[in-house]
């Protein structure tokens, strides 16, 4: 299977927050922002791997800044790292300045993904070639993050996480 690079995946959606998508202080739903979150990141695996993909975990949400309704907020994603059936998708959100154009991050979110066939059961998907500094960076990191999700969920015993072992041990 021949590897892909991230910006292949890359996915961008821009939304306007509307009065119905925020709370009572004026500041969009953090569940509405995780909602496109998970559409825009399942369109990057998509575009990955070429196959039905399924949210398969969101192992990290970080809601640092507030969002103000009738802001426009950009949605960018782009898979980070490939691994058997499953991908780990980035999601970087700004919130733009309508006068000058200007973006800024206010959060991020990381989810995996998972290939599946018509039954459900879980396909290969294409490796993963990243080019930029951030995205060897992000690369560099899923795998830290996979095994740190699948200890925790008690499917790999903590003293076979290599990766995470290396942080904290010196051979």
């Amino acid at each position: 299977m021949k590897a892909k690079t991230p910006s292949q995946s890359t996915t961008i959606n821009t939304e306007v927050v509307l009065p119905n998508h925020t709370n009572h202080i004026g500041n969009l739903f953090g569940g509405k922002l995780m909602q496109w979150v998970d559409i825009t990141a399942a369109i990057a695996a998509q575009r990955h791997c070429g196959r039905v993909v399924v949210t398969a975990a969101i192992n990290h949400v970080s809601f640092d800044n507030p969002i103000k309704q009738n802001s426009v907020v950009t949605l960018n994603a782009h898979v980070s790292r490939a691994f058997t059936s499953s991908m780990e998708v980035f999601v970087d959100v700004y919130v733009e300045n309508t006068s000058t154009g200007a973006k800024t991050k206010c959060n991020e979110a990381i989810l995996t993904f998972v290939a599946i066939d018509q039954n459900g059961a879980p396909l290969p998907v294409p490796p993963l070639e990243p080019e930029t500094e951030l995205e060897k960076k992000r690369y560099d990191g899923a795998l830290r993050r996979r095994q740190l999700s699948l200890v925790i969920a008690g499917r790999m015993k903590a003293e076979d996480a290599t990766e995470l072992k290396a942080l904290f041990f010196k051979d």
